[in-house]
């Protein structure tokens, strides 16, 4: 029983640290400019 109770805290503690990454940790996309030719078929 022990354990089971051992394992539910770490879990719990998993799960608050990811909430708390997810909230709080920089998760900005680095921003840069693409430029791609393109070819157009006249008719």
């Amino acid at each position: 029983m022990r354990t089971l109770k051992v394992l539910a805290v770490v879990i719990l503690a998993v799960a608050a640290g990811l909430a708390g990454y997810a909230y709080l940790g920089d998760m900005e996309p680095v921003r840069r400019e693409v430029r791609t030719p393109l070819a157009l078929e006249s008719r």
